[in-house]
């Protein structure tokens, strides 16, 4: 399974993203795919909160226009949307520890560990300071554009 990250999100709602035509093309077609994909609970709530502030972008996403986005990407068949359960905790205490992660990398290493804990095998984001666990791949849809 594929897990999407913020940023990925974001370019494919913003209309005025350099790289929107990109990720928007990439989400098409993972959500066509027919496979399941995934977008961690964590990274629904940084979109809504990124696109509607009005010190990133001018003007920013409305509020309801953005819940109808989450709400469209929600609905497809092949998503699911993934959260925390019990084993979590331990999953990103790994993570931490070994990779010595901080600041504002415990996010990431956040969204990390959620996937690893839900079986995703690869997680696309155009961040280049994605933190790397064992086990899942992290690539950039906006580069790499074959696909899959």
């Amino acid at each position: 399974m594929i897990a999407v990250d913020t940023n990925i999100l974001i370019y494919a709602h913003r209309a005025d993203s350099p790289f929107h035509q990109q990720a928007d093309s990439a989400l098409t077609r993972l959500a066509e795919s027919g496979q399941l994909w995934a977008i961690p609970w964590p990274c629904v709530h940084e979109f809504l909160a990124i696109v509607t502030h009005p010190k990133i972008y001018d003007p920013p996403t409305p509020m309801t226009d953005a819940l109808e986005q989450v709400a469209c990407w929600i609905e497809v068949p092949t998503v699911v949307v993934l959260g925390e359960d019990r084993r979590h905790w331990q999953q990103l205490w790994r993570i931490l520890e070994a990779g010595q992660f901080v600041g504002a990398m415990v996010h990431d290493a956040r969204i990390v560990a959620l996937c690893m804990g839900h079986g995703v095998r690869e997680i696309w984001t155009a961040d280049r300071h994605f933190p790397q666990a064992a086990g899942v791949r992290i690539r950039n849809p906006l580069v790499d554009q074959k696909g899959r």
